[in-house]
Formats: C-alpha cells, structure tokens, sequence
C-alpha cells in the first residue's frame, strides 16, 4: 500500500486555530482533502493501464475524508486485489492460462481458436521474466504533489481569513 501524507503541523498557527475553532478548521480541511482526493483519483487513472475490460481504472476512486479529533484523512484507492501487482510490477511466476484468456482475446485480437495457445505463450513469458511495474499511484501522486499542496495552502489562507476579526465563521 502506498500512504501519501500531507504533513500540516508546519503550517504556523494550525494547532492553535484547531483549538481556537476546530470546526472551521475541520471545515476547511475536509474541503481541502476532498479536493486534494479527486484531483489525486484523477491524475493516478491517467496513469493506470486499461487491461482488457478497464475495470482497474474505473475502481479507482477517493472516498469522502474521514474527520478526527485533530487530524483528517483521506484515502484514493481501489479494492481491486491485483491492483498491488499492476503498481509494483510482480517477480517471475506462473498464472494461470485461463485468467489471461480475455486479455489476450481483447488485447491481441487472436482468433478463439488460438487463444488458449497465445495464453500460454504469454503465460511462459511471465514466468520468465514477471510483470512490469506501472507505479500508477506513485507516479500519480508525484504528478499531484504540488496542485495538492497548493490546495492545502488555499485552505490555510481561508481558515486564516475566517479567524480574522470580521472574518465569516
């Protein structure tokens, strides 16, 4: 699993707005990694191979910020199982022939009658050599690091306007 995080105690005066008025900072936050989440999903889908039925690309998703006593957590990601194997690549190994029949139907364009065959081919190269690491979310989070941080830097500045005497609570 790949943890991202966003490291907010260097922002001056963040744990003292958080106990002056932890609901708009909590507000603030929230709005900030909700976000922060969706840009995330977004440029990591980009990054994600679409096999052959996209079902990977399409799993991937930000789900709502979780808000806690002092911190916020956001979370994109998938369920998919083999979505760790497609970010990291896989050692060499064996899979089973009839698990690449579809790709290599919709991908390589055989014939019914040759698929099992070209499975297997493809099968053998992957114990040969395992797969090819395509660091979706790594290489997604990288690409979104500076709009992340930008966002957050937005929030900080309207938390800040609505402690400011005369600022909207």
């Amino acid at each position: 699993m790949l943890h991202a995080e966003f490291d907010l105690q260097a922002w001056n005066g963040l744990e003292a707005a958080w106990q002056q008025a932890p609901q708009i900072v909590r507000e603030e936050l929230v709005a900030a990694t909700w976000e922060a989440e969706l840009l995330f999903e977004g440029v990591v889908k980009e990054f994600t191979p679409t096999g052959a039925t996209e079902l990977l690309r399409a799993s991937i998703a930000a789900q709502p910020p979780q808000a806690l006593a002092d911190q916020v957590i956001g979370v994109t990601g998938t369920s998919l199982d083999y979505a760790v194997a497609v970010e990291l690549g896989t050692k060499p190994h064996f899979p089973p022939v009839e698990a690449l029949e579809d790709w290599v139907r919709r991908k390589l364009g055989v014939s019914d009658k040759e698929v099992r065959n070209v499975a297997f081919l493809v099968a053998r190269k992957i114990a040969a050599h395992g797969t090819p690491a395509f660091g979706m979310f790594h290489r997604g989070f990288n690409k979104a690091r500076g709009a992340a941080a930008t966002i957050y830097e937005r929030a900080r500045n309207r938390i800040a306007q609505r402690l400011a005497p005369g600022g909207a609570r």
